[in-house]
Order: structure tokens, then sequence, then C-alpha cells
């Protein structure tokens, strides 16, 4: 009887791989980091025995033998472009509002590609498969809900932060401005005066933004989909999302923000279970380590080649004067900042393991939200050098939680870097709050995996989830924000007070009358 059990148990997994549902992953954003949160979901669902087609743009670093990936690149002159514009954000101050006009308008060839992939012929070979299940990977892209549209399937949003306005307008999910820091905002709560009129002030000019991109995405759909008059308008697609996957955390963005059903938190779903094993140099590399490592990485979408020259050798100059080793990610190995015994210089990493190896203690990042969170899971304490978007909040919410310290890139200096390494690697109160707060982040009732796996297969199991929609997603602004009941309530108010007023006139005149105009103020009254 002990013995069939194992053939059971193989049997039990073979059905659940033969039952594996027809999953569409629509993952067409241009950068690398985004991706891998998004390959981190079809990776969980590919394990489950599911069958997943990943379209896009960019070859995948996260992959899975099961996983069919189509990559669809964009134009050399498209690329050129974006490369372009990342050097130039590399090169100055941004904000979240800078950025996002920077997206609405010189990068808006990000926008453009997204909808020239949905032409391309080998996308088109899309329609000729049965899915189950499409799960888009947002990033201004809201037109491509119409693909799930044509193939007549439900839909997950994956969004790799914390919700924000689009992933609230789309589930139903409320701002709530008062309280909760948008995207652009840092700050720490309770808010003041001040920070929640700049909280205010910013949601209204990202709410703007958001308009001019949702009449964008309106224009894109109506030439790509109009044509067929069975499919719904860009609007009605919008209430055919059953869920929004989050790359957030209740721990790590603070039970401030409220969550609607629809809303599904997988913060970390690309942390491994279990690390794999390191490239044989830098496993030797770290091993060797005895007194600790450091890595330096400033993210997926910036080269090292953008940032100025002068910052580069300032950046080398102190690192290659520590005791400890680094490894620095670097793109051209031919023409590094400098040589150094201590550094290793490596294209690509694979952050998520290096941050496991227990030697490495301390994470130079760009503070994106996929390295934030790595680090914080693993325990490193880190000093961010935000470059642009959702960075800047996210290392100063870092450096407020005690994990870490915030430089600005662009006024760092030897000395600056130097005091800021020295004090994060010798002072223990930051190795200490980053680890509290890395057995909270792991404390949680389902694995990101698992919330993955759960609530993909019981939007699978039910064909959609439109009963856990909120009521918000189906109605228009009037009726969102009552406006029509405040109408109702002021007309109410002013006809009670103009009835009233007829009503002290009548009983006045009768008074009057009575007194046969005797007094002075019945006089008075009737001169006027």
């Amino acid at each position: 009887m002990l013995a069939a059990r194992p053939l059971i148990l193989l049997l039990a997994i073979l059905v659940a791989s033969s039952n594996g549902a027809n999953i569409l992953g629509l993952f067409s954003s241009h950068s690398p980091s985004h991706l891998i949160i998004h390959m981190s979901v079809a990776k969980t669902l590919a394990e489950a025995g599911h069958n997943v087609t990943v379209v896009s743009m960019l070859p995948p670093k996260v992959t899975h033998k099961d996983i069919h990936v189509i990559v669809i690149p964009v134009t050399d002159e498209q690329e050129q472009i974006i490369e372009n514009q990342m050097s130039e954000m590399a090169s100055q101050r941004n904000s979240i509002i800078s950025t996002l006009n920077r997206l609405m308008n010189g990068m808006d060839v990000m926008i453009d590609s997204q909808a020239d992939l949905l032409s391309h012929p080998q996308f088109q070979q899309i329609y000729d498969t049965k899915f189950d299940l499409m799960i888009l990977g947002y990033f201004l892209n809201e037109f491509q809900l119409g693909v799930a549209a044509k193939l007549k399937v439900p839909v997950i949003i994956d969004w790799m932060s914390a919700p924000m306005l689009a992933i609230d307008e789309f589930t139903g999910n409320p701002t709530e401005v008062s309280y909760v820091p948008n995207i652009g905002t840092t700050t720490t709560h309770p808010m003041g005066l001040l920070k929640r009129a700049e909280n205010l002030a910013k949601h209204l000019f990202i709410k703007y933004m958001m308009s001019v991109l949702v009449s964008k995405s309106d224009k894109i759909y109506e030439e790509k989909f109009g044509n067929d008059k069975t499919l719904p308008s860009l609007t009605e697609a919008k209430k055919n999302i059953s869920l929004a996957f989050v790359n957030a955390h209740l721990i790590s963005e603070g039970p401030i923000r409220p969550l609607v059903p629809g809303v599904v938190e997988i913060g970390g779903i690309q942390v491994k279970d279990k690390p794999s094993p390191l490239p044989k140099d830098i496993d030797e590399f770290l091993s060797h380590s005895t007194q600790g490592a450091i890595l330096l990485s400033l993210g997926s979408n910036i080269k090292g080649s953008s940032i100025k020259p002068e910052i580069v050798q300032s950046i080398f100059k102190v690192l290659s004067g520590l005791k400890l080793n680094v490894i620095w990610k670097w793109e051209d190995p031919e023409n590094t900042p400098g040589n150094s015994a201590n550094i290793l210089y490596k294209k690509w990493l694979p952050q998520d393991d290096i941050l496991a190896h227990p030697n490495t203690k301390l994470f130079i990042t760009h503070a994106g939200k996929g390295g934030i969170t790595e680090a914080q899971y693993h325990g490193v304490p880190m000093v961010a050098l935000p470059i642009f978007g959702d960075q800047i909040g996210n290392a100063h919410a870092m450096e407020k939680a005690g994990y870490g310290l915030a430089l600005d890139l662009l006024s760092i200096t030897e000395d600056s870097l130097r005091e800021a390494l020295t004090e994060v690697l010798e002072n223990k109160k930051y190795g200490e709050a980053i680890g509290k707060f890395s057995a909270l982040y792991r404390d949680r009732p389902l694995s990101a995996k698992q919330a993955v796996l759960y609530w993909t297969e019981y939007v699978l199991r039910h064909k959609g989830a439109p009963h856990l929609q909120s009521p918000a997603v189906h109605m228009n602004f009037i009726e969102l924000n009552n406006i029509d009941v405040h109408l109702l309530i002021i007309t109410i108010v002013v006809l009670v007070i103009l009835l009233l007023r007829l009503v002290v006139k009548f009983v006045w005149n009768k008074l009057c009358s009575k007194a046969k105009g005797s007094s002075k103020n019945c006089k008075k009254q009737k001169k006027q």
C-alpha cells in the first residue's frame, strides 16, 4: 500500500498537467526589470502544469522549459530612440512628473511600438490558438485589452509595483489621496498639511496625464480593433479585468493602503524559494570574499556608460579602495571604469541569487522596485542612487525605514559615497532593521507564488471573476463621486429655502391684512 503512494502522486501530477489551461502572457514592456516580474508569474504557472505562451519584445532572463516564448523586438530605430532617452535621463534630475511627461512625448515610441506589435504577422498567429486566460503585463498599454476581447477570455493585469492610479481605475480600488502617497510623493506618515497638498496636486497632474493616455489608447484601440463590430469598446473591455496582481506587500507598502478583493499582492514573486547555483566566476569571487562583498547594480534600463564619466570615476575610486570585494553590473566589458583586484564586472547579474549569498553585505542600488524587494527579502542593507520614476520615492522610503541611506547620484562625491558606505557597513542598526523587516515580509498566509497560482486558477475555474469586481468599475464619474446626489441635495435645499420664503411672505401678508396694514413694518413691506 505504501509503495503505491508515489505512483498515485505521479498520476495526480500527470492529470493536473494534462488538464493545464492555455494561458497567454502579453508582456510588451521595454523594461527588462518589468519582464522579470511578469515572467516570474508565468514561470509559477508553468511549474504548476499550465500551458503558457508569452509574447514579449525582449528576450526574457527568467525562463522555463514549458513556456513558449515569442519575441517580437522593436525596430532598430525605435530601440535607438529609447536608448537615447534613457541616457538623457541618467544625466539629469528626474521626478515621476517629468518621467510621465517624457513618456507621453519624447518616449511615446514606448507606447507606439506596443501598438505596432499587434499588427505584426507573427503576433496575428496568436488568434489561431484557443486560450483560457490572458495575463497582461501593464505599462501604458491598456489598448491591448482588445486581444483578450478578440480571444474571448478573461484578463488578469500584472503590475510591477504597488497600485497606482491606472490600476485603481481598472479594479475600482479607492485612491485615498489624503493618507496614501501616490507614486510621485515621498513622505512619512501621517502626512502633514503641506504634504497632503503636494500629494493632491501630483494626483491631479497624474490624473490629467492618465486622461491623455486614455485618449491615445482609445485611438489606438479603434485603429487596431475598430473594424470588428463584434468587439466591445475599450471602456467596456476594461470591465473584463478579473484581477490585478501587484508587486507589493502590506509590510513593505504600509497597511494604510486599502485594497478591494480584485487587487492581489504578490510582492517578491521574483524571489526564488531556493537560490539557483551562481555562475562559476561569481561563486568563486563571493566565496573568497571573507570580509564581505558589495553588489552594485543601477538597474536594467540605464547603462553604466550613460552616467557622467566623472561620477563613474568617483564611484570607482571609492570602491577600489575598499577591503571588501565588489560585483559591479557593467555592460561593456571592454571599456570598464578601471581595473582593480577587488572588483568583478559583469554584463548581467543573477541579482536575487547574489543578494541571497551570505557574504553579500551591502547593495548599491538605483532603488528600482524589484531590487529593493529582493534586498529587503534577503535582509541586505542598501545605499540608493535613484535616477528616475518611482526610484526616488523608493529610496526615500527605504532610508526612512532605516534600511540604508540614499544619495543624489548627480551630486555624489568620493567623500559622500565613502561616508555612506562606511556608515551602513559599520553601523549595525541598518542590518538589524532590515533583518526584522525580512522576517515580517516572509511571514504571510500565502507565498507570492501560492497567491499567483490560487487566484489564477480561481479565475480559470469560474471563467472570470466579475463577482469580485468593485461596483466602482461599473460606475461613471458622476455616480462614483456622488455628484448627482450632491446636486439633488443642493436642489432640495434651494427649493426648501424658496418655499420657506414664500410661506413666510404669505404668513406675513396675512398678519398684515388682519392688522389692516397699520404697523410700520407692514407699510414698509408693501413699499418693497
